[in-house]
């Protein structure tokens, strides 16, 4: 018996969209400050930086790069140093996903004058229905190109359309996209024979497709072909889903069913509230009661509708599409994202609705062998530990954003979702780059560092050192430095005298080669921490 026909779908895919948007909000202020004299720091303001090398950093590796740096060598994944020695003129630019969210969502809008219902799949990443618009517009290629030109008219060229039968193939028909050609359009039923050449890495799946290509699978035709038993026995539900993908098949093949009203819910505010935030932290409870009734009918929501009404009943709505499936989490980010771009809500926020436009069988979403969650029984248990110790009984350790490592050690209760990730990503000069030392003390350790006169070494105000370190006391302990590197400075909220700080980090290695990381702050030295 044949299976539900494929859904045609249609996917708009804008490369490297971190310097896409980084550029159009350079290029907007650089006209609004343009004749003001002022210089916006990293070339904020200069039109030349928009047009120069560009590099999106985050931890320290390239996000994205704009075609000028790609040119000079620059690829995606590659260490900052070596980009910069690849091409000295690069521009770094440090990641932030706010800004692609609120950009692409102004880029959305545009697109939905043209034809509404898109979903977004993430920054730089939307899907909208074929059928519909092909029909409009006479076709899936005439379609494509309608959205292009209104690309174009945006001032954004450098964007792609792939149509196929679901968004796996669209997505991949449109990174294959060449720059003149614009659109690619896989036909019916042409899924399977389009991806069969595409290597396994495409699933974005490093941990399988590693295996894969030790097993002699290096392409998705390869993939497809292994059994579909076999595939789900060695990797499990997940397996068996990268294994529909490569096969041309939808990752949810089936029809979406139209879930039951009562798993819609809506929050209403008295009075009306107009800070995101604390509409964002009224509607956690909400989303999590909305994601634990999917939860109890054992289904996954995949495609959410987040409808915002104004005191004066002005809505907005949108249709978000998740990769997987939403969490509580990723609603309520859906509904902060949603009110940060939205310009047409006044008077405050009375109401937000929450309805699953499609939902799955949360069986096609368990983890497998690859990216398996915490094991139930030790949620439970550490659930119950945390019950009778009290919320913070039980806490789990996250690393933090900061330029101080005992700052960047935090405790998370239990359960709780790990806020300072999202701090990791954000620029912070003057930190400390990986490794760190796997010794951090918690309180710094007084330390002296001496020259060869057995003066202590100091630190003057252009960075220069008042003598060679040759020796690191610490308590009653001399140990002799046998090698050295520093100082980095550090400065913090200069323009603050009560709490700003400057100092300068070392890194030594001791006679024993016992590596230590050394702050020289305010002529005090002190021991951070010890790589072990």
């Amino acid at each position: 018996m044949a299976g539900p026909e494929p859904r045609r779908c249609l996917v708009v895919w804008f490369p490297d969209w971190p310097v896409t948007a980084w550029s159009r909000v350079e290029a907007s202020a650089g006209h609004a400050s343009a004749g003001d004299g002022t210089d916006g720091g990293s070339r904020s303001g200069d039109p030349d930086a928009v047009t120069a090398p560009v590099a999106v950093l985050e931890a320290g590796r390239v996000l994205a790069c704009s075609a000028t740096a790609q040119a000079e060598g620059v690829t995606e994944g590659m260490r900052r140093r070596e980009a910069q020695a690849r091409c000295p003129g690069l521009v770094l630019v440090p990641a932030d996903h706010g800004r692609d969210d609120r950009i692409f969502a102004t880029v959305l809008d545009r697109l939905e004058q043209v034809a509404p219902g898109f979903q977004l799949v993430r920054a730089g990443l939307c899907a909208l229905p074929a059928r519909g618009i092909a029909r409009y517009y006479g076709g899936e290629l005439p379609a494509a190109e309608v959205l292009l030109d209104v690309l174009v008219e945006a001032g954004i060229a450098d964007a792609r359309v792939g149509v196929a039968d679901g968004l796996f193939t669209a997505e991949q028909a449109a990174r294959l996209t060449e720059a003149a050609e614009r659109a690619r359009v896989v036909p019916p039923g042409g899924a399977a024979a389009f991806l069969a050449p595409l290597p396994v890495t495409v699933l974005a799946d490093d941990a399988l497709a590693v295996l894969l290509r030790r097993l002699g699978v290096r392409t998705l035709g390869n993939f497809a072909a292994l059994e579909p038993a076999a595939v789900r026995e060695r990797f499990g539900a997940h397996g068996a889903r990268l294994h529909a993908l490569a096969g041309g098949r939808d990752s949810r093949p089936h029809v979406p069913r139209t879930p039951p009203p009562e798993l819609t819910r809506e929050v209403g505010f008295e009075p009306p509230l107009e800070l995101v935030d604390q509409i964002a932290f009224s509607v956690r409870a909400d989303a999590d009661a909305f994601v634990a009734a999917l939860a109890a009918a054992r289904l996954v929501c995949t495609e959410l509708r987040v409808g915002c009404t104004d005191a004066d009943g002005r809505v907005s709505e949108r249709v978000w599409l998740h990769p997987a499936a939403f969490d509580a989490a990723a609603v309520v980010d859906r509904v902060r994202w949603q009110l940060a771009a939205a310009e047409g809500l006044r008077g405050g926020v009375v109401g937000v609705r929450l309805e699953p436009v499609a939902v799955d069988d949360a069986a096609h979403h368990e983890p497998g062998l690859f990216g398996a969650g915490v094991d139930d029984r030790m949620h439970h248990a550490l659930s119950r530990v945390q019950a009778m110790l009290g919320h913070e009984g039980v806490v789990t350790p996250v690393i933090a954003g900061g330029r101080w490592l005992a700052e960047r050690q935090q405790l998370v209760p239990w359960g709780e979702r790990a806020v300072t990730a999202a701090s990791r990503a954000e620029p912070w000069p003057g930190s400390l780059p990986a490794p760190a030392p796997a010794t951090v003390f918690p309180r710094r350790h007084p330390v002296v560092v001496l020259d060869a006169a057995d003066a202590p070494v100091a630190v003057d105000e252009r960075d220069g050192l008042s003598g060679v370190p040759v020796l690191l006391v610490e308590g009653a302990r001399r140990r002799p430095i046998e090698a050295w590197a520093g100082p980095w400075p550090i400065a913090e909220r200069g323009w603050d005298a009560v709490r700003g700080r400057r100092a300068h980090r070392f890194q030594v290695v001791d006679a024993d080669q016992t590596a230590w990381l050394l702050v020289l702050e305010q002529g005090s030295w002190w021991a951070e921490g010890r790589y072990d």
